[in-house]
């Protein structure tokens, strides 16, 4: 490779680099920053939609564009991509009330999954070469680690300091910059020899109905939203799926082809995209709660032991490249990398306040490292799986599925964890005849709200302290099963990489998936 064209693919994996750092701080500054927003704009009741409106959108456009990036080619779609990622989040930034705003994340949603479906599969557009492609994805490793290692702190100290509506303005730089090096220095790249066909818009509006129905599914059945809802959503997403595998089995132009879900390579690999986004997430959301809640830390103090996970990542993504180039077949490293996860959600099951913070934060190094050889492999192994034709719509498969895990385990988890704490909290109660303080501690918030704490404190007089000791005994309980239940499911991701057969990273594949 020459020196020109050297400094194009740096300047174009520069932007796309700047287009995942836009996207992965959007998805962790906004979470510390939500409680100074809804006090200033008064919503209160769509809280959650905050975050559920990005995701339901994103989850949504993903398989789509990634579907329409193989037609077409990418390069257009992450340039609007980052244009209206950029315009919904000047909107999110400039909105007057609460439902402004969830109307601008849901454009932001949209902006994002478009990112997501396309900027991942220009990768291998740019370095066809599996070895080359793995130096070169150190910089997304290293963008997305830093991105989630900072973006906490980021988000807390730009709602403190510079006001909430910052957390949104700060995209506005990234996304200019990204934007004038995505188009200057990222090729446009089609393919596919033949013209472009007409898109399947029925299989989108079916796969749209389908995640939509368990998206909201996820979200409001630890809400406890009336049955007759709940189940009208159940059944309309059902109905949508098998419409769906009903319509791509005699579609010409199938946005999704079926045959992916039950290839040897790509099937399994899906399995566990699954398993992992829901097992990371269950641990990403709980862990601080654990620290907070539990063990009654600062939230800085919850923090800086969960930042060597995300830390980390990258760490396990950069040894990663170093080996796998050096190994036959990636598959090895997918039994490491699990293994590693598998003795962080076990440690997590035995630690309690007295456990030394030096070692939580060894086991946090644990799971980021495990994860840093799972999360780049798994992308790896599916693009190299794919023909080119189809890179976008695997590849956006493969995020889609990851996607699906986060909803379903940041949702089953919590109603988990929501349920054994409830049920222990009665036992508590009653064991002290204080059952009339159930108002009280039945939600756990009371644990990280220091001011709703000593208002109970000045209430329950000589009986608080140890009543709040036995809340924060049954939600460290609580948490603890979460993790016995991702400690079991990571034991079945062993089965699922054992499923998948050994794949060279050193010859050409290019067969289509029929």
């Amino acid at each position: 490779m020459d020196a020109r064209s050297f400094r194009q693919n740096l300047l174009a994996m520069l932007g796309l680099c700047f287009v995942l750092i836009m996207v992965a701080l959007d998805q962790t500054v906004i979470g510390t920053a939500l409680p100074t927003v809804v006090a200033e704009l008064n919503g209160f009741d769509l809280y959650a939609w905050v975050g559920t409106a990005y995701l339901l959108t994103s989850v949504i456009t993903v398989p789509i564009f990634g579907k329409l990036g193989d037609e077409h080619g990418r390069k257009p779609f992450v340039v609007a991509a980052i244009a209206l990622f950029t315009l919904a989040s000047m909107l999110c930034g400039i909105a007057q009330s609460m439902l402004q705003l969830v109307l601008a994340r849901a454009l932001q949603g949209i902006g994002g999954g478009m990112l997501v479906a396309t900027s991942f599969a220009s990768v291998p557009d740019l370095f066809p070469e599996a070895r080359e492609r793995l130096r070169w994805q150190i910089l997304f490793s290293t963008a997305f680690g830093l991105a989630n290692a900072i973006g906490p702190s980021l988000g807390g100290y730009l709602a403190q300091y510079w006001g909430w509506r910052w957390v949104f303005f700060v995209n506005l730089p990234v996304g200019a910059a990204s934007l004038g090096f995505v188009w200057h220095f990222l090729p446009r790249i089609r393919h596919s020899e033949h013209p472009s066909s007409s898109m399947d818009w029925i299989g989108s509006l079916l796969v749209a109905m389908a995640l939509c129905c368990l998206q909201l599914l996820v979200e409001w059945l630890p809400q406890h939203k009336p049955p007759l809802v709940l189940a009208a959503l159940g059944l309309t997403g059902a109905i949508s799926a098998v419409a769906l595998v009903f319509w791509e089995r005699r579609c010409d132009n199938p946005l999704l082809p079926l045959a992916m879900f039950t290839h040897r390579i790509l099937g399994p690999l899906f399995a566990l995209a699954i398993t992992m986004g829901f097992c990371m997430f269950a641990i990403l959301y709980y862990a601080p709660l654990l620290f907070q809640g539990g063990f009654g830390l600062l939230p800085n103090e919850a923090g800086l032991l969960v930042t060597p996970l995300a830390v980390f990542i990258t760490v396990g993504s950069i040894v990663n490249a170093r080996i796998v180039t050096r190994l036959h077949a990636p598959n090895a490293l997918l039994y490491i990398g699990l293994g590693f996860f598998l003795i962080c959600a076990l440690a997590l099951t035995q630690t309690t306040p007295s456990t030394p913070h030096a070692l939580i934060a060894v086991t946090m190094v644990t799971g980021g490292l495990g994860l840093g050889m799972l999360l780049p492999n798994l992308t790896l192994m599916a693009q190299y799986s794919a023909p080119r034709t189809q890179l976008g719509v695997v590849t956006a498969m493969l995020q889609s599925m990851r996607m699906v895990g986060n909803m379903l385990g940041t949702a089953l988890a919590g109603a988990l964890i929501s349920n054994l704490y409830a049920a222990k909290i009665g036992i508590m109660l009653k064991s002290h005849r204080a059952e009339p303080w159930s108002s009280w501690l039945d939600d756990p918030q009371i644990l990280v709200d220091r001011a709703k704490a000593a208002n109970f404190i000045g209430r329950a007089g000589s009986d608080a302290n140890a009543l709040l000791l036995g809340a924060r005994d049954a939600l460290i309980s609580a948490i603890h099963g979460s993790q016995w239940l991702i400690s079991a499911l990571l034991v079945l991701a062993f089965f699922l990489v054992h499923r998948i057969p050994p794949i060279s990273i050193h010859r050409a594949v290019d067969q289509p998936i029929e």
